[in-house]
């Protein structure tokens, strides 16, 4: 009972001073019920004085109640009310009748449930007033509120835990780490239930917090990562300002210390021992060795290297970037005979440094590695290593090409023996001698088939096959000049009737399959069985040389020089116009010379087929019988042509018959008389030996015509007398003999002076021409034949000189001899 009046009288000292602080005053409400009315009923007092309606006051009730009584919170009063209990008072709202409930009588208010303020701060109900008779609403319902009046009921939490820092090691003092906060349920408005300090628990050596941010910064400043990498703070958070009689709450804070590089590596060992092998290829892994460094992460990152001399020529270090070891490998081939142990200085270095603790020493260390060679049993070493052998291709066969030499590199010298590997040589083209080396032909090389040959030369120990090693030799077959050139290809040509002189006809290339070292030359000429071709010459462009063979149609130049040239010749027209009717193909051999040594030369023959052309040079047909008249003519063309050909005939008829009466008057004339015709011969005749090309018997029968005149006896008048022989007077010619005074130089002169204007003039066609001079010659050994000067007798000539003459004259002398012997018979 002292309970409930201790907190009725805290309620309603509350409540005053509640009023007083809010400035609540009683309000009159007009109301339709007895006692109320609008301004202006006659219910109001003379002085004008209004009535007042509702006297009530603001609400305040006290959270976490634990009293078992329910907790008076307030009174609703209508000044209407008379106190007979006519009316009856009603609330509604937040909580009413459940959590509030109100006397209908007195309007008294009661809480019955323990409120709590952190859930819910005020509630809002509406009060009526009623007639109980009635029922009829005696007051407008009118809203109030009931506030929650907080206490410190609530600790501070932290709310956004588990916490986890970290700071780095080696840290000043007074580095952040990381900042917490607690919060309070409390209403930070009232008192000071919701304001929160912070302290530290736990760990205060070592961290300190700010009380009222809630830093957390470092106490000290020699944290090492290495010693402790982890520590766990307690911090608390107290309210009430940190009076006594709040509530706290904590939290445990993780701080990790982080690593910097303030360690440098270091070797567990200050020497290390491997071995290897002295036969292990390069590149082999020897051993690993590793430094040990405290810091983490890329802090132990390090790179190692080889500090003497003779450890970076003989090995090599890297490093794994997994393990952070030094992998060390061979870089260059071992030899147990040269040096059985190799010592190597080893350098381990961090691969980042923090420049703020370069103080601290050099972050590097060094060991000391010593690799022992282990002998083993070598095979022969080719010594020296020259792999390229070079032999001309007309060595004979058993010729020496190159010697091979290997050597056992053990301490034993075992001797060696030689062999060629015959799946690189299947066709024995070479042979080695199995103790000296020597390498031999074993077969004819011809370079053109085969230019290197690809072989490879076992060397093994003479009681100890197994130990084989092997040698790769590159053969080169030296070139010597045995192939002539050739032709590229069976040329053909064509040419159009009406070409001009200089027009290209063909461009001819030439093939050799030596190869010189100084490059290809070719020479280009006509071959000699083309000295009968009266219609090719050859101009050799590159020697500035011309060789004609009669009168050319073609002309031959070569483009060839010392390796610089295409190795091609073109062929060109040289005269006006061909004719496929007198020919149509011809065939110029061509002779091709390389430069040798020694020369070699072919022959190849160049088709050229005249053709027949359009007027823009192109070719329409190369056959000769296109001349021939088709048999697709028509009737109008036959016609005119055997027209044609009827005139013809009779144009040879009548010439034949003209011919023959003027033969036969001719020969009338001849019988008259015979010694005014002259036979004469323009061709010079074969020589002594040609008895068939000319009838003689027309010259005899001038002497067998004068014989049967003399024999008849006739003779006209004057004549002669009767002793004068027509025979005599008709041999009796008159005979030219030189004068020696005259002088035929200024003829001769001027005759060579024409011969060599006329061979040095290069725009005259070259046609043979004949000019025939009014001039014998002079000096002619043998006097004229010609009897018009004779004036003895036949009977008085000595033909006998005609047998000095030579033999050309011959059969002269001798047709004279015989008819002087004719005459001295009848003589006689």
């Amino acid at each position: 009972m002292a309970k409930g009046l201790r907190g009725c009288l805290c309620t309603m000292l509350l409540l005053f001073c509640a009023m007083q602080e809010l400035g609540c005053w009683a309000m009159h409400t007009p109301g339709q019920g007895p006692g109320l009315g609008e301004p202006g009923d006659p219910a109001l007092l003379a002085g004008g004085r209004v009535k007042r309606g509702w006297v009530w006051n603001q609400f305040f009730v006290v959270e976490e109640y634990t009293g078992t009584e329910p907790l008076y919170v307030g009174k609703i009063h209508s000044d209407s009310d008379e106190g007979d209990g006519s009316i009856k008072y009603t609330i509604s709202g937040e909580g009413a009748g459940t959590i509030f409930l109100i006397d209908e009588i007195t309007g008294d208010i009661h809480a019955t449930e323990r409120l709590d303020r952190e859930q819910k701060t005020f509630y809002t109900l509406r009060a009526q007033a009623r007639d109980r008779q009635t029922d009829q609403l005696l007051e407008p319902e009118s809203e109030f509120i009931i506030k929650v009046q907080d206490i410190n009921d609530s600790e501070p939490r932290f709310l956004e835990g588990p916490y986890i820092g970290s700071v780095a090691e080696l840290s000043p003092v007074g580095t952040s780490v990381m900042q917490v906060m607690a919060s309070d349920a409390d209403d930070p408005t009232y008192g000071s239930s919701a304001r929160v300090v912070y302290s530290v628990l736990e760990g205060e050596q070592h961290f300190t917090v700010d009380s009222k941010t809630g830093v957390i910064r470092t106490a000290v400043a020699d944290l090492d990562r290495e010693t402790q990498d982890r520590y766990e703070v307690v911090i608390r958070a107290t309210d009430m300002a940190g009076q006594l009689g709040g509530l706290s709450g904590s939290t445990t804070v993780t701080i990790v210390v982080t690593d910097v590089n303030d360690n440098p590596p270091r070797f567990p060992q200050k020497m290390y021992q491997f071995s290897i092998v002295e036969t292990a290829p390069v590149g082999t892994a020897i051993g690993r060795v590793k430094a040990e460094d405290s810091d983490v992460g890329e802090n132990t990152d390090m790179t190692y290297q080889v500090k003497d001399e003779e450890g970076v020529e003989m090995f090599k270090v890297t490093t794994d970037s997994n393990t952070q070891e030094a992998v060390i490998t061979v870089q260059k081939p071992l030899d147990y005979e040269s040096k059985k142990v190799h010592t190597v200085v080893v350098e381990a270095l961090n691969k980042f440094v923090d420049p703020r603790f370069v103080d601290l020493g050099t972050f590097r260390d060094q060991t000391i590695v010593r690799v022992s060679v282990l002998d083993v049993d070598e095979p022969p070493e080719f010594r020296p290593p020259s792999n390229l052998l070079e032999v001309q291709e007309d060595a004979h066969v058993g010729s020496v090409v190159g010697v091979v030499t290997a050597l056992d590199p053990d301490t034993a010298n075992h001797p060696v023996r030689y062999a060629i590997d015959r799946s690189t040589d299947a066709e024995r083209i070479f042979d080695i001698d199995a103790k000296t080396g020597a390498i031999v032909t074993g077969k004819v090389l011809d370079r053109e088939t085969a230019g290197w040959h690809n072989i490879t030369v076992l060397a093994m120990e003479a009681d100890n096959h197994s130990q084989v090693s092997r040698a790769s030799l590159r053969i080169r077959i030296l070139d010597v000049n045995d192939n002539p050139p050739e032709l590229a290809t069976p040329y053909e040509a064509a040419v159009c009737e009406d070409a001009k002189p200089g027009q290209l006809i063909q461009t001819i290339s030439v093939v050799d399959r030596d190869e010189p070292q100084n490059g290809h030359r070719f020479y280009f000429t006509l071959a000699p069985e083309a000295t009968n071709n009266h219609h090719f010459s050859l101009l050799d462009i590159q020697g500035e040389s011309c060789c004609t063979l009669g009168p050319a149609s073609f002309r031959l130049s070569s483009t060839s020089g010392h390796g610089q040239g295409d190795n091609t010749a073109a062929v060109h027209t040289q005269r006006v116009g061909f004719n496929r009717q007198e020919q149509d193909v011809y065939l110029l051999p061509i002779l091709v010379v390389d430069s040798g040594p020694p020369a070699l030369s072919s022959t190849g023959t160049l088709t050229i087929r005249v053709c027949g052309c359009d007027s823009t040079g192109a070719i329409q047909s190369c056959n000769s019988t296109a001349y021939v008249v088709s048999a697709t003519l028509s009737p109008g063309a036959l016609i005119a042509l055997l027209v044609c050909v009827l005139i013809l005939v009779v144009l040879v008829l009548l010439i034949l018959t003209l011919k023959r009466h003027h033969k036969s008057h001719l020969t009338s004339e001849d019988d008259e008389d015979m010694r005014d015709n002259v036979i004469k011969y323009n061709d010079e005749g074969g020589g002594e030996q040609d008895t068939e090309a000319y009838d003689m018997s027309a010259l005899r029968s001038l002497y067998d015509f004068s014989e049967i005149k003399a024999g008849d006896g006739g003779g006209g008048p004057g004549e002669g007398g009767p002793g004068r022989n027509p025979a005599s007077e008709l041999h009796a010619l008159p005979q030219w003999v030189q004068s020696p005074d005259l002088d035929f130089s200024v003829f001769r002169d001027y005759i060579c002076r024409k011969v060599e204007q006329a061979d040095e003039d290069l725009s005259v066609p070259p046609y043979d021409s004949f000019q025939t001079y009014a001039f014998e010659g002079s000096d002619s050994p043998v006097p004229s034949l010609s009897s018009i000067n004779t004036w003895s007798s036949g009977s008085e000539q000595d033909f006998s000189y005609l047998g000095g003459w030579g033999p050309r004259f011959r059969q002269l002398a001798a047709l004279y001899a015989g008819r002087r012997g004719d005459e001295d018979c009848e003589e006689s």
